[in-house]
């Protein structure tokens, strides 16, 4: 069985679709990433948004989400079948990258050099 590697894939719909149809679309392509042997770790339908730039005369899309583990093979023929879709405008697929996270650093204040006061004490001024 080949190696398989999580994916994080947008999918941009022509503004023409409604949320059910693209989430059948959505439905589609996970049964195929199930079918292939891989597995399909969430999904969720962003809804329609305005695009910062036309996409043919389209100024806004509706966007898919989808993170899943697949073989390789199976990612360039799910790009394919995207690609050839009408209704899909753009995708974009990026391997995903599982990040730890960093345990914060405590930074212990710098000692003065000798004879200098810290700069949170004020001197008061004498009364006469």
């Amino acid at each position: 069985m080949p190696a398989m590697t999580t994916y994080e894939s947008i999918l941009v719909f022509k503004p023409v679709l409604s949320d059910a149809e693209v989430a059948e679309f959505v439905k589609k392509s996970q049964e195929a990433v199930v079918q292939d042997g891989g597995a399909v770790d969430t999904h969720e339908i962003w809804g329609r948004r305005k695009l910062t730039h036309p996409i043919g005369k389209n100024h806004e899309a509706l966007y898919a989400y989808i993170r899943f583990k697949a073989a390789p093979g199976l990612l360039k023929r799910l790009e394919r079948d995207w690609a050839l879709a009408e209704n899909v405008l753009r995708h974009m697929t990026s391997r995903a990258v599982e990040r730890k996270p960093r345990p914060e650093k405590v930074k212990a204040p710098k000692p003065l050099p000798s004879g200098r006061r810290s700069p949170d004490v004020r001197q008061e001024a004498p009364t006469a």
